[in-house]
């Protein structure tokens, strides 16, 4: 495959994206452009048996609750990640804290450890609520939290658009100890007077660099601003934007900040190249011959609207492709079943918008294929680590037209 590759590449793809670049900034249409140099997306993954971060200690070792060693055992986790490491004890102190890194390095665990270990043992009881950009993230982050509280008598509940609103204000009624959702949703509850965030002391804002941009941070600094006996502010995501800092800084008390990636880079093991698309070619039977290689097992391809996601699905399913599609428009039911044929082999293909850059934790993904060029570098970021997690090597393709 990779001698195919090569040939679709035209043999130079410094060069080829260097001509690509060229001819986009001439471009003065009226669509959106984006403006990545396709420079930055041919890099070498760095294989997974490489040496890296190695933990100063297992799990089992750590002063842990009997309880929260053996579900995570259970998950298959025996070392905390280098960002479960490296914030595990600012959290258990209590410190504000920002941490920055790839996608697939276990940022989630990196709260709920710490939040967990504390309610076990007793030390506090507490509520804490989770803001995250996309429905998927938010039942990413319930479903870990209900698998590493397994018979503690630990609740949560998630607060979602697309489902029963009734649903929602029930699970409210009982004695939740974590409280997930999206924006939209969780203040809805609080118009209701359903939720009342009044006494939920610790607030954690998951992928916030697209929390804190123009169409979040407003309901954002409502939920801020309500949460009266805020004590502990925790920010997660992959990448950082520097306009955001004053805010950030407007946030956090004192904070720490983790870095264990630089915040501007794709994951450092994914393969990453781009495909250019010859004048006149059929960019789609080039995209259809790519995905028909039986390397490519399991590929989420991107693209920039809903649209776009809706025409290329179609087109794949009657090609002969197994398809399914996901974008904000789909009900909450079609875009959990497309993620459920897509994690359990049903359905070769993802197609979807940039909802899936965030919170869509499924295993084994073996490419993602940006079927049109990111808007800017931090989307890439985000999209591209969809593959390579958990210590696996991955593989993303980039079509430059």
């Amino acid at each position: 495959m990779k001698q195919q590759q090569s040939t679709t590449l035209s043999g130079n793809p410094r060069r080829s994206a260097r001509n690509a670049s060229n001819r986009r900034s001439s471009n003065k249409g009226g669509k959106q452009t984006s403006n990545l140099d396709p420079l930055k997306l041919v890099k070498n993954g760095l294989n997974a048996t490489e040496p890296g971060f190695k933990a100063s200690q297992t799990f089992e070792s750590m002063d842990l609750c009997p309880e929260l060693k053996r579900n995570l055992s259970s998950r298959g986790f025996t070392k905390p990640t280098e960002i479960q490491d490296r914030t595990y004890s600012h959290l258990m102190h209590g410190r504000d804290l920002v941490g920055i890194a790839s996608t697939g390095t276990g940022k989630t665990g990196s709260f709920l450890i710490p939040i967990i270990q504390q309610l076990i043992a007793g030390v506090n009881s507490f509520k804490t609520l989770v803001v995250v950009p996309t429905r998927e993230l938010a039942q990413q982050v319930n479903n870990e939290f209900i698998s590493l509280t397994k018979g503690t008598g630990l609740r949560s509940v998630c607060l979602i658009g697309g489902t029963s609103i009734s649903k929602d204000v029930s699970g409210l009624n009982r004695e939740n100890q974590l409280i997930v959702g999206t924006p939209g949703r969780l203040l809805d509850m609080v118009n209701r007077r359903a939720l009342n965030l009044k006494d939920v002391p610790v607030l954690v804002i998951d992928e916030f660099d697209r929390m804190l941009d123009m169409g979040f941070v407003n309901d954002i600094m409502k939920m801020v601003k309500l949460m009266t006996t805020r004590k502990q502010t925790m920010l997660f995501s992959a990448t950082i934007e520097p306009s955001q800092k004053s805010l950030i800084a407007s946030l956090l008390n004192n904070p720490v900040e983790v870095k264990v990636s630089a915040g501007v880079s794709a994951s450092e093991q994914v393969d990453q190249n781009i495909i250019k698309v010859p004048a006149g070619a059929d960019k789609f039977e080039m995209l259809r011959t790519l995905i028909n290689d039986k390397d490519f097992s399991k590929v989420l391809i991107f693209t920039q609207t809903k649209r776009q996601v809706d025409r290329l699905g179609k087109k794949l399913s009657k090609s002969g492709v197994n398809s399914v599609v996901i974008h904000g428009d789909k009900s909450q039911n079609s875009r959990s079943n497309a993620l459920r044929m897509f994690q359990n082999g049903s359905a070769k293909v993802l197609v979807a918008t940039d909802v899936a850059s965030r919170g869509i934790d499924v295993t084994d993904i073996s490419h993602v294929i940006n079927y049109q060029m990111p808007l800017n570098y931090d989307t890439y970021v985000h999209r591209v680590g969809r593959t390579g997690r958990a210590g696996k090597t991955g593989k993303a393709l980039t079509f430059v037209d």
